[in-house]
C-alpha cells in the first residue's frame, strides 16, 4: 500500500521491501535470507519444501539480516569508534548505539532537496559524484532557510534502480563491486557541515547510502561524529513536496546496534 487516507492527512510509505530477490543489502556483508521454519503441513517438492515441525497448524519464518539492510539508519556508533579506544576519530558519539537514539531526533519537518541535477551525469566507474552546499544554498534561495529540527531528505531518485533480479545489480553491486557505472549523488563534507550548523541533525536519502561509493568514511565521521543520524535507503521521496511533509522514521529497538532497519513515512496535509 502506497499511501492510506487519515483524518486530515495522506500517509505516504517511504520504505523498501526486502526480498532475497531485491539489492536490499550491501553486496560484501552479509545477504539478506528469509526462511520458512514451520508450514501448516509438510510438503516437499523437487524445488523445495517446506516442513511442519512441531505438528501445529502454523506458519514462521525466520531472517538472516544485516544491521544495515533495506530501508535503515545509521547510529553514530556505526563509524564513530567509543571514546578512549584509541581509533582514529574516536569520540563521545560512539557511544550513541542504535537503542539509544532519541525517537524524536528521527522525525520532523522535511525539507526534501533535489541534487538530480546537482552533479554531472557521467563520470568512473565506483566513484559518486559529490555535490557542495551549493546545491543547499540554491534549494533555500527558493524554500527558506532550514532551521533546526527540520529533516533533510536528498532526492537522487536512485531508488528507481531497486528492482528484482539482475537489473538490480545497478542499484549497489556494478558501483561496489565491478565498479562499472558511477555511484550515486553524494553530499561533500562541506555540505554536510553547512547542514549542521544549520542545526540538522536527521538527514536520509533515497541513495544506498549518505556516503560517496568511492569514500563513505568522510561523510559517515564528519556528520554521525556531531551526533547527527542518517536514514538510507528510502523511496517515493519524488512523491514529497520541497516543503509540507512531517516525516518519521521508526527503527527497530536493537540493544548497542550501529543502526536498525525500520518504517520510513512521510505525512502530507489531506
Amino acid at each position: 500500500m502506497e499511501s492510506i487516507s487519515l483524518p486530515d492527512h495522506r500517509l505516504v510509505d517511504l520504505t523498501l521491501p526486502l526480498a532475497e530477490d531485491l539489492p536490499c543489502y550491501w553486496p560484501t556483508h552479509m545477504p539478506f535470507q528469509h526462511k520458512t521454519w514451520n508450514w501448516f503441513t509438510t510438503h516437499r517438492d523437487q524445488q523445495a519444501a517446506v516442513y511442519n515441525r512441531n505438528s501445529a497448524p502454523y506458519a514462521t519464518r525466520w531472517m538472516s539480516i544485516d544491521e544495515h539492510t533495506g530501508t535503515h539508519f545509521d547510529a553514530p556508533s556505526h563509524f564513530v569508534a567509543p571514546p578512549g579506544s584509541g581509533i582514529a576519530g574516536c569520540g563521545p558519539a560512539g557511544e550513541i548505539t542504535a537503542e539509544k537514539v532519541p525517537l524524536e531526533s528521527l522525525m520532523g519537518p522535511a525539507a526534501v532537496i533535489d541534487v538530480r541535477d546537482a552533479v554531472p551525469g557521467d563520470g568512473p566507474g565506483g566513484v559518486s559524484p559529490v555535490f557542495g552546499p551549493e546545491a543547499i544554498g540554491q534549494w533555500e534561495r527558493k524554500n527558506g532557510r532550514l532551521l533546526p529540527g527540520d529533516v533533510v531528505l536528498f532526492r537522487t531518485n536512485w531508488d528507481q534502480r531497486y528492482v528484482r533480479g539482475p537489473g538490480g545489480a545497478t542499484y549497489l553491486h556494478d558501483i561496489v563491486v565491478t565498479k562499472h557505472i558511477p555511484g550515486w549523488p553524494a553530499p561533500g563534507e562541506s555540505a554536510l557541515t553547512l547542514l549542521l550548523d544549520r542545526g540538522i541533525r536527521c538527514m536520509g536519502t533515497d541513495a544506498p547510502s549518505m556516503g560517496a561509493a568511492h569514500d563513505g568514511a568522510t561523510a559517515h565521521l564528519c556528520g554521525l561524529g556531531q551526533g547527527a543520524i542518517f536514514v538510507e535507503c528510502l523511496t517515493k521521496l519524488d512523491s514529497l513536496p520541497a516543503r509540507g511533509a512531517w516525516f518519521c522514521f521508526l527503527p527497530l529497538k536493537v540493544e548497542n546496534g550501529t543502526g536498525a532497519p525500520g518504517r520510513a513515512i512521510a505525512m502530507l496535509p489531506g
